[in-house]
């Protein structure tokens, strides 16, 4: 058995999307992250920033409008396009189809999204969970531009909404911990969680080798 797929589940803050990109480049493959959802916009003939408005989000998509309309966000103003009725049930369901698509690719490093729970039953798939204490979350956070009370309300909101993305659409805990091949700390820094997971998809690759070679 070889590992094909790595997909990486984060807390919001915890740098999972920067790591994912470091080990795609390091492997040499393809990164899914912001170009998954616009292959999914493609897919289901939308506005990529419809699909966006759903990005692991169980609000359906009126309902979030009008919280993007009361928080003043900048989303407010953009427009809609494809199919009107495009919400988080239709994101999902395109969401499938187009990980299942991407997976069959190989190669390829998968951030978010439900990836980890669509792809559980792939033997070629490696799951990772990235998680730091709260103030590495915000100081990472503070690196890009954001204030102390941004990051905080961030944190919480979001992972919140992740957690609800994943209790309606598969009925499990975030993070679920039986999925993952690993949940590591990021505040030992991007570096060492990159060689963290390869070194565990080496020694996963090797154990299968043996049990074939003994079967």
């Amino acid at each position: 058995m070889s590992i094909r797929i790595v997909t990486i589940e984060r807390e919001y803050g915890s740098g999972g999307a920067a790591i994912a990109q470091a080990l795609a480049t390091r492997l040499g493959w393809k990164l899914w992250d912001r170009e998954l959802t616009a292959e999914i916009a493609k897919v289901a003939n939308v506005d990529q920033r419809a699909a966006q408005r759903c990005d692991e989000r169980v609000d359906n998509l009126l309902y979030r409008l009008f919280k993007v309309y009361a928080r003043g966000s900048y989303e407010r103003s953009l427009p809609v396009g494809g199919r009107a009725t495009f919400d988080t049930d239709c994101m999902v369901e395109t969401m499938h189809e187009v990980v299942a698509d991407v997976a069959s690719r190989g190669r390829c490093v998968i951030v978010g999204r439900g990836s980890a729970y669509f792809l559980r039953g792939r033997q070629d798939a490696f799951h990772v969970f990235t998680y730091a204490p709260l103030d590495e979350k915000v100081r990472r956070l503070e690196l890009i531009g954001k204030s102390e009370k941004e990051a905080l309300q961030l944190i919480n909101e979001i992972d919140r909404e992740r957690a609800s993305f994943i209790r309606h659409y598969f009925n499990a805990d975030w993070p679920n911990r039986s999925l993952y091949n690993l949940m590591i700390n990021t505040k030992f820094g991007d570096e060492y969680v990159i060689e963290m997971v390869l070194q565990h998809i080496a020694a996963l690759e090797k154990l299968a080798s043996l049990q074939s070679a003994t079967a």
